[in-house]
């Protein structure tokens, strides 16, 4: 057991996934902190990557067969008749100019196109076509007040969309920084032919082996455990969901992007079958587990919460990781055995990284993670992460959780560079005190504190390692980071 620091153990963080204890901690204040100045400000920028091509109008929007003059919307019997207001006069007749002639079929400006692309409900198809709702009548057609569309026609102005999009062609990822790009680097399944999924048994039927493959998951899927293999890229597709628990256990090159995934805990920790009514929550599954030398793996605008245990822990001896733009948070639970320091709320720690302060012999030397630009979030109590052993880098990050007992645990063996994160009506930004011993370091720099309660002090600052020196990055200024934050994390 580490000096300084409780034996707290990860829950399912063991190799055997449940039977680790969620651990007990207790204070401790070895790893008294020093007070150094210095650090260098390095920083900038992720970019957030676009969300994929979004489908223009094509045939469907074009007005094509269904939106010319013809029957109702034609210069004909029903409803542009020649009449006063849009008959086949100069400006919008069913003549010439708006007939099912191939000047405007579907408007000549705007035929399903630059302005109504296609996507489902507003295109030129089925609600816009020139057919019932929408057709070439009374308002948006080529009728009394757009005649032939100029606006409207082959759909108003929410048609394709970014959600519509996605949902056959995923937003391309960020560009990797960090730990996930050394040494090789994570390229996850690849250039393999994309398979889309859109159940539970299909999901952890593609998921198996180490053959390469690209995965589209689709869809909520019904609670289970999902127990992925090596060399595989997932990616959600419209707002994809997977609920349950994720397990990575001696897995290689994954990569796990634009997805949403919840635990088993939403409202009661005792939902989740692996519970004990003996120890709570930290009995449970977290919602994704990292663990047995796992290496080279990439976690991108993903949305985490509600694990049982932790929302997503590394532990084990895992080794080269990225976690970049994705959203950790919880939703109010019951913990029926017991309760965390806010008295109802139940086991809310969400980041572990290292299993045990006794596990030094297998994790020195690697749990070498970078976070950034990730949003610690609503219900948050710690582990924002919890480092032990390890070197770790933390950049652009944001805490914003009322709740927090403290955000950034120093561990035993720590040794983590913290630096241009915007911390928020949070307590304790960096913990230095609880759970170090003399082996931890740590430096922050260039972060901004604003309603934040507790000390921050750099400790061991002189030891601790810099990133640059493994791979290239640039921090973002810390004033910049909330707003690209909030609008930039989690699922596109």
């Amino acid at each position: 057991m580490g000096v300084g620091g409780a034996n707290e153990t990860g829950g399912n963080e063991s190799v055997a996934g449940h039977g680790a204890t969620g651990g007990t901690r207790t204070g401790g204040s070895s790893g008294a902190a020093a007070t150094a100045s210095g650090g260098t400000a390095v920083s900038v920028s992720s970019t957030i990557a676009a969300g994929g091509s979004q489908p223009t109008g094509g045939n469907a929007a074009t007005g094509g067969s269904m939106a010319i003059g013809g029957n109702t919307a034609t210069g004909g019997t029903t409803t542009a008749i020649s009449g006063n207001t849009a008959t086949g006069g100069a400006s919008s007749t069913g003549g010439n100019a708006a007939t099912g002639s191939s000047k405007t079929t579907g408007g000549a400006s705007t035929t399903g196109g630059s302005e109504a692309t296609s996507g489902n409900s507003g295109t030129g198809g089925t609600l816009a076509a020139g057919g019932k709702s929408s057709t070439g009548g009374g308002k948006a057609t080529g009728g009394a007040t757009t005649t032939g569309g100029t606006k409207a026609t082959g759909g108003a102005t929410a048609t394709g969309g970014a959600s519509s999009g996605n949902c056959s062609t995923p937003p391309a990822p960020s560009s990797l920084v960090g730990w996930a790009s050394v040494s090789g680097g994570t390229t996850g399944g690849g250039d393999a032919a994309p398979v889309t999924v859109t159940t539970l048994a299909e999901l952890q039927s593609a998921v198996k082996g180490t053959t390469a493959a690209v995965i589209y998951v689709k869809g909520v899927l019904s609670p289970g455990v999902v127990t992925i293999g090596s060399n595989k890229t997932i990616v959600g597709l419209c707002g994809a969901e997977i609920h349950g628990h994720v397990g990575l256990n001696k897995s290689s090159n994954i990569i796990i992007r634009n997805i949403k995934i919840v635990g088993y805990a939403v409202g009661d920790c005792s939902l989740d079958p692996s519970y004990s009514s003996a120890t709570g929550c930290s009995s449970g599954d977290d919602a994704i587990t990292v663990q047995g030398q796992s290496t080279h793996l990439w976690f991108d605008h993903d949305d985490i919460s509600d694990g049982t245990d932790g929302n997503l822990d590394i532990t084990h001896a895992s080794d080269y990781i990225t976690v970049s733009w994705t959203k950790f948070h919880y939703t109010p639970r019951k913990d029926p055995v017991g309760s965390d320091s806010t008295g109802d709320l139940g086991h809310r720690y969400s980041n572990l990284v290292g299993h045990n302060d006794d596990n030094a012999t297998e994790d020195t030397g690697h749990l070498r993670i970078t976070w950034h630009h990730n949003w610690w979030a609503d219900n948050v109590v710690e582990r924002q992460p919890r480092v032990r052993f390890g070197q770790v880098h933390l950049f652009n990050n944001l805490y914003t959780s009322t709740a927090s007992d403290y955000c950034i645990g120093v561990g035993v063996g720590a040794n983590i560079r913290d630096e241009s994160n915007v911390f928020i009506g949070v307590k304790t930004p960096v913990n230095t005190t609880s759970y170090s011993d003399s082996a931890s370091a740590v430096r922050s720099t260039n972060n901004v504190y604003t309603n934040t309660t507790g000390a921050v002090s750099d400790l061991n600052a002189g030891s601790v390692f810099d990133p640059a020196s493994d791979y290239s990055y640039t921090a973002d200024a810390a004033s910049s980071v909330q707003a690209a934050v909030q609008s930039g994390a989690g699922p596109m």
